[in-house]
């Protein structure tokens, strides 16, 4: 069913959405899936296309506004959801949670199965507030989901930054892109030491971050603050965006492999079950720690604390198949975490080609669904094309984004139809 059309909409007067259906009804164009992200324009991202021409109605939106609270992106997935559910009444919604869209959507979810109680415990940084009247998704659907925008963040901390003069300076010894230390253009090797070092020193700068930020938010309530509402929170070498992640891009012995054994969607069309390696290469080989545009994280003391932390304890570190130490329970802008209170199928796709590869299987087995699956699709990259800069000979991983769409299409045929 390749015909297909797609309307434009805006939701609630306020949400850009682009509606995308297949031409004719079938048992499939009952579900729909809503693909949504925290931060991007996600309306002509290629599920939305894809998913209609084998049959199911797509909406892809984007929040209404990026720059807003994790209170604020869940009501506008609620206003999708009450349109999805009540104005077209599909009988299924599944949601396809895409890099840090599966932060918000799996947030969604658990409130939405468990009421907003689930994050307000004492466990939590900040408490989320009060949410009600979400309506519960069917499914999830997790195609190269990262751990979290607070994981993510965390990874970003260049625990080598220090103020001197003035100035941001270097430490040396902490410092990634030193020879010294093991780095090399074509891919650094970082011995034990230094990696241990590097980590724990990230893991306490981390920490340090959110105590600051915290202290600030304490004098915010009690009125004393710059402003009334928030202040600025400027982080020196701590940008997620654009893919400021450290030591594991430029090693890539690290996260380069699974702990157990999972089907592989192989570029010759053939399905393996063994322990699936990442194909990716080293990546983010220039230091924009000293940069303000491209390394600061330029954020608020409420956002920060709302979107960008999490947690880590004493053991935080991680190898090549393992990430220990990060309190998901710490938050609710981390993926794991929030999958910990959803029920619902769930699907997890890893993308052997992409930088986040390896948060595929902490979500999993993270998830609380009992009826749950993961696989990995051999040479695909984030966006779910193939990492040709990754292959050793032309084609080699063959048509990434058909082998996915398509077992996407049996699983749900298999759960829902």
């Amino acid at each position: 069913m390749d015909k297909i059309r797609k309307t434009y909409q805006k939701l609630d007067g306020k949400i850009h959405s682009m509606f995308y259906e297949p031409v004719g009804e079938s048992e499939k164009s009952k579900i729909c899936i809503l693909l949504v992200h925290p931060y991007g324009d996600y309306m002509t991202f290629s599920p939305g296309e894809e998913m209609a021409k084998r049959g199911y109605c797509v909406l892809c939106a984007n929040v209404s506004n990026p720059d807003s609270l994790m209170e604020d992106k869940m009501s506008d997935v609620r206003i999708m959801m009450d349109h999805l559910k009540g104005e077209r009444g599909f009988k299924a919604v599944l949601l396809w949670g895409h890099s840090g869209g599966a932060s918000l959507l799996s947030a969604y979810q658990s409130v939405a199965e468990n009421g907003v109680q689930i994050f307000r415990g004492s466990e939590k940084i900040v408490k989320c507030q009060e949410l009600s009247g979400f309506q519960a998704a069917e499914g999830m659907l997790l195609p190269d989901s990262n751990w979290g925008n607070g994981a993510m963040a965390l990874f970003s901390v260049d625990p080598a930054v220090y103020w001197k003069d003035g100035k941001i300076a270097i430490n040396p010894e902490l410092d990634i892109f030193n020879p010294e230390n093991g780095f090399r253009e074509n891919g650094a090797v970082y011995s034990d030491a230094f990696v241990h070092k590097f980590l724990k020193a990230q893991g306490k700068r981390n920490n340090e971050l959110i105590e600051r930020a915290l202290e600030r938010l304490h004098i915010i309530d009690r009125g004393e603050g710059q402003y009334s509402d928030d202040e600025p929170f400027i982080i020196p070498a701590a940008s997620m965006f654009p893919l400021n992640n450290k030591l594991f891009p430029q090693d890539i012995r690290y996260f380069s492999h699974t702990k157990g054994s999972w089907p592989l969607l192989c570029g010759d069309g053939g399905i393996r079950k063994e322990i699936v390696h990442s194909v990716r290469r080293p990546y983010n080989m220039e230091s924009l720690s000293r940069s303000y545009r491209m390394g600061a994280a330029v954020t608020t003391v409420r956002l920060f604390l709302n979107t960008l932390a999490v947690r880590v304890t004493d053991d935080y570190y991680y190898n090549e198949d393992t990430l220990y130490g990060v309190d998901w329970t710490s938050s609710f802008n981390c993926t794991p975490g929030n999958m910990m209170g959803v029920h619902v199928p769930t699907l997890v796709m890893g993308m052997t080609g992409g930088y986040e590869f390896s948060a595929a299987e902490t979500i999993y087995e993270n998830a609380a669904a009992e009826k749950k699956e993961l696989v990995f699709v051999e040479g695909a990259d984030h966006n779910y094309q193939p990492a040709t800069e990754c292959e050793t000979y032309p084609g080699q991983f063959g048509n990434t984004e058909k082998r996915l769409f398509d077992y996407t299409d049996h699983w749900i045929e298999d759960n829902f139809c």
